[in-house]
């Protein structure tokens, strides 16, 4: 039995997240759909994070077992030809037989992409949050810095899944200005439900005098999320880099000159 790993690129305007619902079209569900035809049998795909309904990546990791004899470099093109042209592979690896998309992925990270403007764009509506509000990104790296190291999230967690614990470790949160365009690059070992969003959320509310960055530090020892900010919009999120040891990760670490916001 095969374990191979994908590299993915995907659009998740018309899913509903990443995790296979029952009613709701997902993208691990057409995914499957799609190997279940090439491999000759039901298969079931683990991807590396469960993204929310509207989410983008513009890269993703899943894998899946199988006895398929479809050599790696020809599985993207392969699959590719079936899928909806929302979602696209870029590259595929035999992975080790223990290999996880989840389970073994070191770090992640998420960006998150705002447009700082009193005039929306009509062709980013699915690809950012329009803010009518001037921001102020300077505010907004000095309360981002307070998220860096590691703390208990609880603050910055929507309630939805369970976990054992609610304590991650940030290693970046920076805030980039080009233009009217604002984005937010997070990375962490491991994302709670919500957490990108909340914590953007969050920076906002400090740009708009709402919260001070020097709130942060006591609201993450509080835990109470009625105290931080608003939870963004998804369509302004997109996973963005994977961390893999051995194969999966030159795989995943190779240049992707297709992966533009």
């Amino acid at each position: 039995m095969r374990n191979i790993a994908l590299r993915m690129m995907y659009d998740g305007t018309a899913y509903h997240g990443w995790q296979v619902q029952k009613t709701d079209v997902s993208v691990a569900g057409t995914v499957e759909d799609v190997l279940g035809r090439l491999c000759g049998g039901k298969v079931h795909v683990t991807g590396c994070g469960r993204t929310d309904a509207g989410v983008h990546a513009l890269d993703y990791c899943a894998n899946f077992k199988s006895d398929t004899r479809i050599p790696c470099e020809r599985l993207p093109l392969a699959m590719n030809t079936l899928l909806p042209d929302d979602i696209s592979v870029v590259a595929a690896v035999d992975a080790p037989e223990d290999f996880n998309a989840v389970l073994s992925c070191e770090k992640k990270e998420y960006t998150y992409r705002i447009i700082s403007s009193r005039i929306r764009s009509p062709f980013l509506r699915e690809r950012a949050w329009f803010c009518p509000t001037p921001l102020k990104p300077d505010v907004m790296r000095r309360a981002a810095a307070a998220f860096v190291g590691t703390h208990d999230f609880a603050a910055v967690r929507s309630v939805g899944t369970e976990t054992k614990t609610t304590v991650r470790t940030v290693h970046w949160c920076e805030v980039e200005e080009d233009g009217q365009f604002v984005s937010i690059r997070v990375c962490a070992d491991g994302f709670l439900y919500n957490m990108v969003r909340a914590i953007v959320g969050t920076l906002v509310y400090c740009s708009l005098g709402k919260l001070s960055p020097e709130d942060i530090p006591a609201l993450l020892d509080a835990g109470n999320r009625s105290l931080t900010g608003p939870t963004a919009p998804p369509q302004g999120l997109f996973m963005t880099r994977l961390w893999y040891p051995g194969a999966v990760g030159e795989m995943m670490s190779a240049p992707n000159a297709l992966a533009r916001f």
